[in-house]
């Protein structure tokens, strides 16, 4: 089950381990990637790379996984929203945006599971 609409553009994200693509939807530039067949820490890592991509209110991150990343919460809940629903059996679907007036301090170099 594919989520990516025809017409997704892939795009080149520096070390990262899973193809990204960007579209637009109601509006808002998506940012998508699949890391439900990757083992930690590549999840965390394409996540945190994905998040240095949301620059403003009207984009989003969509990473569907093989299960919700709890060890990736704690480290954005400051800046970024984040919402997980369940899409099929063994994966999900992470939507993430920018939490409007929050200060960023995100670290993105925390991109390990502990």
């Amino acid at each position: 089950m594919s989520l990516l609409p025809n017409d997704a553009k892939k795009i080149e994200i520096e070390n990262s381990t899973v193809d990204f693509f960007e579209f637009l939807e109601d509006g808002l530039k998506v940012y998508y990637f699949d890391s439900s067949e990757c083992a930690p820490p590549e999840p965390m890592i394409n996540a945190m790379l994905g998040l240095q991509l949301l620059k403003d209110d009207n984009e989003k991150l969509v990473m569907i996984n093989h299960k919700a990343p709890g060890g990736l919460f704690p480290k954005i809940e400051n800046n970024f929203n984040f919402e997980v629903s369940n899409i099929e059996e063994n994966k999900v679907k992470v939507e993430f945006s920018h939490k409007i007036g929050s200060k960023a301090n995100t670290d993105f170099s925390q991109n390990t599971c502990h």
